[in-house]
């Protein structure tokens, strides 16, 4: 008996060895690694550029080389032309690769790569044109308003007080509208400094009627309509107010008060959940941030409805197909500005990204996003200018411009510093900068949020 249990533990392990072997397949991963470029082009001038891009895998074995490839005249570049290795931020697994040499006036496509020993894969073509004559560009930083102090206090200059001043909207005469969020005022700044206030006591309450004894809570982002009449997101209050273009009277424009999300009849149903941002269309209808829902919502005829987003948040980018349940995806979005054509742009904050809603409903990333958060930062206050040039506070520190044509530059200010100075590039500091609005000359004012002041950014390009 025992001979024979022997010879069949015998026989059963040659069959598992054998028939282990027979069925045992290859597990070699030969895959690339992949990848994406960096969704816009850093610091473009006449010679010279910035990019990268991030790693997402490895793929089947480690990186080798990686950086970016480019060329004036392969739309698809590759290691064949010109490259620039770079070296990878362990941490994120992104990359930074400084571009000279570059020829002025020149249009370059571009994208990022890498190697493991199984090939070369490539993220997604970028295309950027070279200045004829730009050698730098900077923001020359100083104080318009504002004490430092905070308080309450009409008047001139640094004669004025504020009490974290967060959003800022200018009308076609120059004059600046800033709502004082702790002062849960709406005030006025004319183009010499002048400090005002349009409405709102100190006292944080919701009380439409005469502007002098209207109140507010923490209103947040406002803009003005083609007849002068001001919009107020009230963040606190949960709604949208008005205030008359003769600063007499304010009315809810949209909102119930209760924190929620409803559509429906602007004045009774509909319900948001934190405003923060507003903007008017071309066609006058009014797009609302609803930050406590991750939403963007629209004001039209009177009634409200979901643009997109949803309320659990995230980040989708999609085509809005309300059919079928996509709505895209933001997490803490902020402030939003409309350009020429309608496409909505929306600081994505703790997506770290600019986000853009064509009128076709398509959400895309235009800067920052996962893997390159450090693009935008905390990306906070947008304004937009008469070209499409996009300006945009980072949280942390920063003024920052996205022009036209997909470039950015940091214009004043450092990530991750927290200060007071005036000054121009990287010697201005703020403290958590806030809103943010462009006049008709193109100057660029700061609600310098922990600073109490409104700070004025002058652009300033320099030519070889």
């Amino acid at each position: 008996m025992k001979k024979h249990l022997l010879s069949t533990i015998f026989l059963l392990s040659i069959f598992i060895i054998i028939g282990g072997s027979g069925c045992k397949k290859s597990t070699t991963d030969t895959s690339l690694p992949t990848l994406t470029t960096q969704n816009v082009m850093l610091d473009v001038t006449s010679t010279s550029a910035q990019s990268g891009g991030t790693i997402t895998s490895a793929g089947g074995s480690g990186v080798l080389a990686n950086g970016v490839v480019y060329s004036t005249s392969n739309h698809l570049p590759t290691l064949a032309d010109t490259k620039v290795v770079a070296a990878i931020t362990t941490y994120t697994y992104s990359f930074t690769a400084n571009l000279t040499g570059l020829t002025p006036n020149t249009t370059y496509y571009l994208r990022a790569y890498a190697s493991n020993q199984y090939g070369t894969a490539y993220g997604a073509v970028i295309s950027f044109t070279t200045s004829a004559t730009l050698a730098s560009v900077t923001g020359v930083v100083t104080t318009f308003a504002g004490s430092g102090n905070p308080g309450f206090l009409d008047g001139i200059g640094t004669g004025a007080w504020f009490n974290n001043p967060g959003g800022l909207a200018t009308d076609a005469q120059g004059n600046v509208y800033i709502s004082d969020t702790f002062n849960n005022s709406i005030r006025k700044m004319t183009p010499d400094g002048t400090v005002t206030t349009i409405s709102g006591n100190g006292t944080a309450g919701y009380i439409d009627g005469p502007a002098a004894n209207a109140e507010f809570f923490a209103p947040a982002g406002l803009t003005l309509d083609k007849s002068g009449n001001i919009y107020v997101a009230d963040f606190g209050n949960n709604v949208i107010r008005k205030i008359s273009a003769d600063g007499l009277t304010v009315s809810t424009f949209a909102g119930n008060g209760y924190p929620a999300f409803a559509d429906g009849a602007a004045a009774k149903v509909a319900a948001f959940n934190g405003p923060s941002g507003v903007a008017f269309d071309s066609k006058g209808s009014l797009f609302v941030v609803d930050q406590n829902n991750n939403m963007i919502r629209k004001i039209s005829s009177a009634s409200v409805s979901l643009v997109a987003g949803v309320r659990a948040g995230g980040y989708i980018n999609t085509t809005v197909d309300s059919a079928t349940g996509f709505w895209g995806a933001f997490k803490h979005p902020v402030s939003i500005v409309i350009d020429a054509n309608d496409n909505l742009y929306i600081s994505d904050l703790k997506n770290s990204a600019i986000r853009q809603i064509t009128p076709a409903g398509v959400i895309s990333t235009v800067a920052g996003g996962p893997g390159q958060s450090t693009l935008v930062g905390l990306a906070s206050g947008l304004c937009i200018d008469k070209v499409g040039n996009i300006f945009m506070t980072d949280e942390s520190g920063r003024v920052i411009e996205l022009t036209a044509g997909r470039s950015l530059y940091d214009l004043a200010g450092t990530s991750g510093v927290s200060g007071y100075a005036d000054g121009a590039g990287t010697a201005a500091q703020f403290s958590q900068p806030q809103g943010i609005a462009v006049d008709g000359n193109g100057n660029i004012y700061v609600a310098d949020y922990n600073n109490h002041r409104i700070r004025k950014v002058v652009v300033t390009a320099v030519n070889n």
